[in-house]
């Protein structure tokens, strides 16, 4: 494990796109193929400006590059929300990152994926047909969520069974569509939808290297409780990070006070 504390967002950023680059552009340069995951967030939009202006620069082969999102809302528990939702993670991506790629370079619609209702389980078999995630990007939710596996009582599912969850679809909690409403939605309840596909652990953890990044103060708390304690448990589901042999994290000083617990 390693974690970096830097002053601010900006150079959480730079640092967090370099460290991307760096595991995915000698891959792609070499000509062999990467797969990324990737998250979206309020976290990660200057990030995926610096990470696409250095790919270009050095024209990498982005045919090569297969990006693989961590979620997607859903309508219900059978259908996603359409392309042009204002939440849609898709649409995310295609802003912040995918149309900033040189399209001379050779990144498609075809190379993106997103699970869905209706193909969770292909999704991940797809994931492993291609050997699994070379780097996966995180943030952490408020209540210590990644992806939108939500925290469950050890009461409920065995420390070993909520690291081996799948891609699935499933309600979000109050907690989440509260957080969501608050960070993307400005303050619009109405646009959060209530359920969406994502990424299971078993396919997060088994991502060759995982990076954390975290710049809001509501990530103190369940931050400060991860590395206090120290041990993988459902009920905060980013503690299962620190088990992971090679996970970095990066946290922006001028937000988050981790000091007494690293």
């Amino acid at each position: 494990m390693k974690v970096s504390a830097v002053p601010d967002y900006d150079v959480m950023s730079q640092m967090g796109a370099d460290i991307i680059f760096d595991v995915i552009a000698p891959k792609l340069l070499a000509g062999k193929p990467c797969n990324l995951g990737l998250a979206t967030g309020n976290t990660m939009i200057t990030l995926y400006r610096i990470l696409a202006e250095k790919l270009n620069a050095v024209k990498a082969d982005l045919s090569l590059l297969h990006t693989w999102n961590l979620d997607e809302y859903a309508i219900d528990e059978k259908n996603s929300v359409p392309a042009d939702h204002p939440l849609s993670y898709f649409k995310y991506m295609n802003e912040k990152l995918f149309s900033r790629f040189d399209p001379a370079l050779g990144f498609t619609p075809v190379n993106a994926h997103f699970p869905s209702p209706d193909g969770a389980e292909e999704f991940d078999r797809a994931l492993e047909r291609c050997g699994g995630l070379d780097l996966q990007l995180l943030g952490i939710g408020f209540n210590g969520h990644i992806a939108f596996n939500e925290p469950m009582k050890e009461s409920e599912i065995s420390v070993e069974n909520f690291g081996l969850l799948p891609t699935r679809v499933l309600p979000l909690t109050q907690d989440t569509i509260d957080q969501n409403t608050k960070v993307t939605a400005n303050g619009d309840a109405s646009l959060v939808p209530h359920f969406a596909a994502t990424m299971g652990m078993k396919p997060i953890l088994k991502a060759k290297k995982e990076l954390l990044l975290a710049c809001f103060a509501e990530q103190e708390a369940p931050l400060r409780k991860m590395f206090t304690d120290r041990r993988a448990t459902p009920e905060l589901p980013a503690s299962y990070l620190l088990d992971h042999p090679d996970f970095q994290f990066i946290y922006t000083a001028d937000k988050i006070n981790l000091d007494d617990c690293l």
